[in-house]
């Protein structure tokens, strides 16, 4: 346990600061807490992989996802809604959270 977090945090303080490495911190973190280095390794590829094939990272892909268009469906156009009234509800519940813990 005192393992895991000792090198959360070497990681964590020696790659905070690099933004061409902030792609390690996801899988960094799934290696301290899960101790599962084929599941890290899977999550820094997929992640690689997405990033040199589309030229975005997953994040911008996902944002790209939920935008609604002029040529979705109405089914398409009614989850993205659906998504981003959720997404809204969610971030108020954080912000009351924070706010009155």
């Amino acid at each position: 346990m005192i393992k895991k977090i000792i090198l959360g945090v070497f990681f964590t303080a020696f790659l905070s600061s690099c933004a061409q490495n902030a792609a390690l911190l996801g899988p960094v973190y799934t290696l301290s807490t899960t101790g599962n280095i084929y599941q890290a390794g899977l999550s820094f590829g997929s992640n690689k992989v997405i990033t040199s094939y589309t030229g975005k990272s997953t994040a911008e892909n996902i944002k790209d996802l939920i935008i609604i268009k002029k040529n979705d469906s109405e089914f398409e156009k009614l989850v993205k809604r659906r998504i981003n009234k959720t997404r809204k509800k969610l971030n108020r519940q954080i912000i009351v959270k924070t706010i009155n813990p």
